[in-house]
């Protein structure tokens, strides 16, 4: 499995694209980037899969499965932040976005395959309701969840500190320390760095 990193959208989020022989899937999509449709030209996107609903992590996902026929799938907690989008891109002064849309939902324990690879899903609320990760070979993509030295910010709606902590605490930190982290936004980590050195929980 490889893993590319796009760096896109309004506030710059990471959009991880996961390639396993001719199938792919894309974790995240804030903006169709033509570097993103030339690295998928020759696979089979399957998923877009969300790590949660909030419009920077999203914009994408109309166009992108569109172009490619990539099924959507988010946790249903999460379709109201996502039903949000346009409204929130409208305060900033970008008119007619249209709203993203989901094809299906994904639940805590989930499996999804691709390729010879399986992604598991981690159900970790407390950046928003519905906020997951996603767990494949000794990686974990964290979404708004954990970022380096940080976590994701909890003053909007759905956010709860207490839950988030929670779900990094007993979800996230039993997993092997190796365990590296690519977060929503900014650099990669790893787990035992996040357990030794993150102050904010």
């Amino acid at each position: 499995m490889n893993i590319t990193t796009f760096t896109a959208g309004p506030i710059d989020a990471n959009n991880y694209l996961l390639t396993d022989g001719d199938e792919a899937i894309l974790i995240d999509c804030s903006e169709v980037k033509p570097e993103i449709l030339d690295s998928i030209s020759n696979k089979n996107l399957r998923y877009i899969l969300l790590t949660h609903g909030h419009f920077d992590h999203v914009l994408g996902i109309n166009e992108m499965r569109a172009k490619t026929g990539a099924k959507v799938l988010i946790d249903k907690e999460d379709i109201q932040r996502m039903n949000e989008s346009a409204d929130i891109m409208r305060t900033f002064g970008v008119q007619n976005v249209e709203t993203p849309k989901a094809d299906g939902f994904i639940n805590n324990g989930d499996t999804i395959n691709f390729g010879n690879t399986t992604i598991k899903i981690i159900s970790t609320p407390g950046h928003t309701q519905g906020s997951v990760c996603y767990f494949v070979n000794g990686n974990l993509f964290s979404g708004d969840t954990l970022f380096k030295g940080s976590v994701g910010r909890c003053d909007l709606p759905g956010g709860n500190f207490q839950k988030l902590s929670d779900s990094i605490k007993n979800n996230l930190f039993n997993l092997d320390e190796n365990t590296i982290v690519y977060p929503g936004h900014g650099p990669k980590t790893t787990i035992g760095y996040e357990k030794k050195y993150n102050e904010i929980i």
